[in-house]
């Protein structure tokens, strides 16, 4: 039986429409570097010629910020040099990368957006600067093969967030019906199933498993989690030219397959049942005494999971808020998995790009080893 995704405030509608625009703008070249030149234009932004060579016309791109450091990273340039070269000595430092590109010859994949005549003069973007191994599974090709298993599941799922960055996508869903009780009674907790990927060599396609705290909307990711990597072998090229459609389906096929069966595996009732378990087990793992100092507890936390002293200081502040939930009993000791909630609640307050990283986080405490819990609990 095939279900539909709950959609409010269209948020899932919009990120179709954003993938189908950028989809049909995109355009792929493979490159030898000595057909390029960086450029700079009037206002001091870099950009990118690519030469006329094999009957194709010399195209002229705008590059973004994604695709400047991955310039400046080919180069061995680190990015915060690369930006002061650019914004006050643009002539040498164009004269430095072409220089690297003629006599440190390789093949490179552009990915670039079409430019529109009306709004920018029909200039290109390229929005990245890749191996020519780099795989072309984009966006359109992940909600194709994720949504109708997302819509055959009987998880009945809600879109909680989807958004596209310059970076990745993400589209974020809690089931309707596949609920129950994790840290506590009353404590629900619901299944969810999180996808991510990104075109332009800033991360891996990710189909992961999510357990959503439904009083706070805290989510954390499982272990339950793949990822495949953005590489396929390479391809020659002599000349530049336009990658073919055909040639990226070929690569893309049995990935959709995999994707396919990870979701209808991740989106199950044991999947969640196995979740809820270990959070009833994190509820049991407390820190004795109820004068534990909890700066110190979050400070042997920030320690064990390698944070920086700003993370930490996040961390307890989602620790305080979580503590001054409505309903929440303040004399029981401090637990594991409500310090889970403390991590994921950081999630909240974080840019879209890092998300992802605390509500990994949050999975990693579930499953930290007794050891290390052991480090985090004892009582300062």
């Amino acid at each position: 039986m095939t279900h539909t995704i709950e959609n409010g405030k269209n948020t899932l509608s919009r990120l179709l429409e954003r993938v189908r625009d950028d989809s049909a703008r995109k355009e792929d070249y493979i490159a030898p570097t000595h057909d390029l030149q960086k450029t700079t234009d009037n206002q001091g932004n870099p950009q990118i010629v690519v030469e006329q060579r094999g009957g194709v016309p010399t195209k002229l791109f705008n590059v973004n910020d994604v695709a400047f450091g991955q310039i400046a990273g080919h180069a061995g340039i680190d990015v915060r040099t690369a930006r002061r070269l650019q914004s006050g000595y643009s002539a040498e430092f164009d004269g430095l990368i072409n220089a690297i590109w003629q006599k440190e010859p390789a093949v490179r994949m552009l990915r670039t957006h079409a430019g529109l005549a009306l709004t920018d003069g029909g200039v290109g973007t390229l929005r990245a600067f890749v191996s020519d191994k780099f795989k072309t599974f984009d966006h359109v090709n992940l909600l194709q093969s994720a949504l109708p298993q997302l819509m055959d599941s009987d998880a009945r799922f809600q879109v909680v967030n989807a958004e596209v960055t310059d970076k990745r996508l993400y589209l974020r869903l809690k089931s309707l019906v596949h609920t129950g009780d994790g840290a506590g009674v009353g404590d629900v907790m619901a299944n969810g199933i999180g996808l991510q990927n990104s075109e332009v060599g800033a991360g891996s396609v990710s189909v992961y498993q999510i357990a959503w705290t439904l009083a706070c909307l805290n989510g954390m990711q499982t272990q339950n989690k793949t990822r495949s990597s953005h590489i396929t072998s390479g391809r020659d090229a002599d000349d530049w030219g336009l990658l073919s459609d055909q040639a990226k389906d070929a690569d893309n096929r049995a990935l959709e397959l995999k994707i396919r069966d990870l979701v209808r595996v991740y989106s199950s009732r044991d999947a969640f049942d196995d979740v809820l378990q270990k959070m009833r087990d994190a509820a049991a793992d407390v820190i004795d005494g109820h004068a534990v100092d909890k700066t110190d507890v979050v400070s042997n936390l920030g320690a064990v999971m390698k944070l920086t002293k700003k993370e930490t200081d996040d961390v307890l502040n989602g620790l305080l808020d979580t503590i001054g939930q409505s309903g929440y009993e303040r004399e029981k000791p401090l637990s594991r998995a409500t310090l889970i909630n403390a991590v994921t609640a950081v999630s909240h307050k974080a840019d879209a790009d890092d998300v992802d990283m605390w509500q990994q986080r949050g999975g990693q405490l579930l499953d930290m080893r007794p050891a290390d819990w052991q480090r985090v609990a004892v009582a300062a």
